[in-house]
């Protein structure tokens, strides 16, 4: 039998770890550079609670030990500790060591990383983004994020994409990262062929020559190509495409964040699928 659980008191009835010499500093900072392997980062109380409503293994947790602490961080430990989570609670000196963001969260906690099924975003009739080289976690979990919002079956970032369980790119997806089908492929050339080979058609984003976005067809399976912040794709990743599309901008502007183009073109494919 599990020991029984005495809400809100993990503040008040548990010693503080005041030293940042202690070895959960060390766990949490690997966890942060991606140094643990198939572990992660969960910083904040919102991400916590996503990947709990996951159903992800949480390995453990940290909280501030403020006597006055949120109600919802009150909540996620005794929700944590209810799974025989270890939760150790530290001060607030510890916790900017533990949390990576400026202004450090209440609660963080490592996890173990999701094992994204390629099978599960291919199924139906697919919508999947594939984001080639977007290095700034920020615009990755973005797209992620769009990409979920969107109805879109999966996300693949290829490439020399960021990492989209990386701390900074999870927070930019709020958690859609550990819901929506999310993996990683080094080899671009490899996730475009296998997209193909799922059924899909390839439609790229470009920035000219190309059919303009609201008079091409996506209704179909579909994977669509979204390219890097600076130089977007590469003209052998145009080339490969089956349609090139182009966002119609007003002069001068000649392109937009990847996140934005990525929201354009699924929502435009949303709108045509849910069309009678």
């Amino acid at each position: 039998m599990r020991p029984a659980i005495v809400p809100q008191c993990y503040s008040s009835c548990v010693s503080a770890i005041t030293s940042r010499q202690n070895p959960i500093v060390a766990r949490f900072r690997a966890a942060a550079r991606h140094e643990t392997g198939g572990h992660l980062l969960l910083d904040g109380a919102h991400l916590v609670a996503e990947a709990l409503g996951s159903g992800m293994r949480v390995l453990e947790a940290a909280v501030v030990n403020i006597e006055s602490n949120h109600t919802e961080v009150a909540a996620l430990t005794d929700r944590l500790r209810r799974l025989e989570v270890p939760v150790a609670t530290v001060s607030a000196m510890v916790m900017t060591a533990l949390s990576p963001v400026r202004s450090s969260s209440p609660i963080v906690a490592i996890a173990e990383r999701p094992d994204a099924d390629p099978a599960l975003m291919y199924g139906g009739t697919p919508l999947v983004v594939i984001a080639l080289d977007v290095q700034d976690p920020g615009n990755l979990g973005a797209i992620v994020r769009v990409a979920e919002a969107g109805g879109a079956s999966g996300v693949i970032c290829a490439g020399a994409s960021a990492d989209p369980f990386g701390w900074k790119a999870l927070r930019g997806s709020m958690g859609s990262s550990l819901r929506l089908p999310t993996l990683s492929e080094p080899d671009s050339d490899a996730a475009i062929d296998e997209a193909r080979r799922r059924g899909c058609r390839i439609v790229a984003a470009a920035p000219r020559d190309g059919r303009l976005l609201f008079e091409a067809d996506l209704r179909g399976p579909i994977a669509i190509l979204i390219g890097s912040e600076g130089s977007g794709l590469t003209p052998s990743q145009l080339d490969s495409a089956d349609e090139r599309v182009v966002i119609p901008m007003a002069a001068p502007v000649e392109s937009l964040n990847a996140a934005v183009s990525a929201a354009l073109i699924i929502y435009e494919a949303r709108r045509q699928r849910s069309a009678p």
